[in-house]
């Protein structure tokens, strides 16, 4: 597991995710990305974080396979206050986070790049909620801050995906590069915002969450009561078992 911090360049922190082989990421690595983006927010050199991942996709989500070995639910508890705790570092950040996503953007990834205040594509890049199909729930609340109530529906309960291209109509993707040019043009916008002043940038930040129609916190936190309800019930095990066969070819 690795959580990086780079500074290519004055007023600008770069936090990379790199945990193969598909950034899906154990509780301690939604912790360690939690502690990365606060502590770049908190230095009073940045004025803009931009977040990226290394690999094929930026991030799908939790690692079920830590919680299958799991017996009990402490693997679970740790990936939900995981997840709460790198989404709200996200949205609390001082500075404004620009999400660079490469390839899939799923799960706990559309929980990251829903709370971030820019959002920078691939053209390669897909994003969507497969929760339904792996017996659980959550991130609706950071779906619905990307497209439109109506689709984010559609999009929860059929478990399908968006294009990049999709959510830049939707207006919720800044702009849509090709992958080798994702990095720069991340870069781009960040340089941009980190012209501003630095105290100026922090005030509008806070300004900016004060005003949001949905607390996110709050919302995220209801979805989880009922994540864990289908966990503790066994409801979760036998839909990600149900779906297992699915996958493999066997009787549904």
């Amino acid at each position: 597991m690795s959580v990086s911090t780079s500074a290519p360049e004055s007023g600008v922190a770069v936090v990379t995710v790199d945990h193969a082989p598909v950034n899906a990421l154990p509780v301690r690595g939604w912790y360690d990305l939690a502690d990365a983006v606060r502590a770049a927010g908190r230095d009073p050199g940045v004025r803009c974080v931009v977040l990226a991942a290394a690999g094929r996709g930026f991030n799908a989500g939790v690692d079920i396979k830590e919680m299958q070995r799991d017996a009990g639910h402490g693997a679970l508890l740790g990936a939900n206050h995981g997840c709460a705790a790198a989404f709200s570092a996200v949205y609390d950040c001082e500075v404004p986070v620009v999400a660079a996503v490469q390839g899939f953007c799923l799960g706990g990834g559309v929980g990251l790049v829903g709370n971030a205040d820019a959002i920078v594509a691939a053209d390669d890049a897909t994003f969507g909620l497969p929760e339904l199909d792996r017996g659980a729930l959550g991130a609706a609340t950071h779906l619905a801050r990307l497209v439109p109530q109506h689709l984010m529906r559609a999009l929860y309960y059929t478990s399908r995906t968006a294009t990049a291209a999709e959510l830049h109509a939707h207006g919720s993707v800044w702009r849509v590069v090709p992958r080798a040019e994702l990095r720069a043009a991340a870069l781009e916008l960040a340089r941009e915002i980190a012209r501003k002043d630095g105290t100026l940038l922090r005030l509008a930040k806070a300004a900016i969450n004060g005003i949001d129609p949905v607390d996110v916190h709050r919302s995220y936190r209801f979805e989880q009561g009922f994540t864990f309800e289908a966990s503790l019930s066994g409801l979760a095990d036998r839909v990600r078992a149900d779906f297992g066969r699915t996958e493999t070819g066997g009787p549904r």
